[in-house]
This record gives structure tokens, sequence and C-alpha cells, in this order.
């Protein structure tokens, strides 16, 4: 990677504009820059890596779901589970219906206009 000099372009994410563009370098340490200044609304702001940051939606939702997480119990430990003996002769006695119901025939809903 190239050393950055100043007024050089880069892509950053502006906070005020909330979106990722062309920024120039407005100072440096080393050979990292420091601040940036978006070229179109000019805002000056520290350097974000191209970094979007979470949103605040985002970051109450993570915490409400730790939250819940650290209150939950942790799950019982199962030991095997209990073999129920199975019956050698089946349990209903009644033979089964092959036959179906006929299906009662569709009601037709009544028509909103009145006969003259």
């Amino acid at each position: 990677m190239r050393d950055f000099r100043l007024g050089d372009v880069l892509d950053d994410y502006c906070v005020k504009c909330r979106r990722l563009t062309n920024h120039s370098i407005v100072s440096l340490i080393g050979a990292k820059a420091a601040k940036v200044r978006f070229r179109t609304c000019y805002s000056d702001h520290d350097y974000r890596n191209e970094q979007i940051p979470p949103s605040k939606k985002d970051l109450k939702k993570a915490a409400l779901f730790n939250q819940v997480l650290a209150g939950a119990a942790p799950p019982p430990v199962a030991g095997p589970l209990p073999v129920e003996p199975v019956p050698a002769e089946p349990l209903a006695t009644e033979p089964l219906a092959t036959e179906r119901a006929p299906d009662p025939a569709p009601v037709r809903p009544k028509s909103g206009r009145k006969k003259a």
C-alpha cells in the first residue's frame, strides 16, 4: 500500500450524509489518514477505515438479545430416555372404516339483490 498524502482521495463513510463516498485527506498521523473531508458536503470527521457503523436500532436489539440469553436458565442435562415396551396386539378392536362419508353439498350464499 502506498503512503497517503494530504489531499489524496479515498472512500469513507460520511456521518452527515450516511453514505460511503469520496473523501479528501485533511490530516495524517504517520502514514495513515486521521481526518478526512467529504467532497460534497465538506464535513470533516475522523477516518473510519471505510466501515459503516452499526445502527442504534441493531445495537439495542443485540443488547436485549444478550440480556434475555443471560437471564435464561441453562437447559437441563437429559439422561437416557425411558423405553416403553411395545404391546404385541393392536389396541383398537373395532374394524377400520374404509369408506368415507359423502361430503355435504356446498352452501351457496344468498344474493344481495331483492326481487321486485
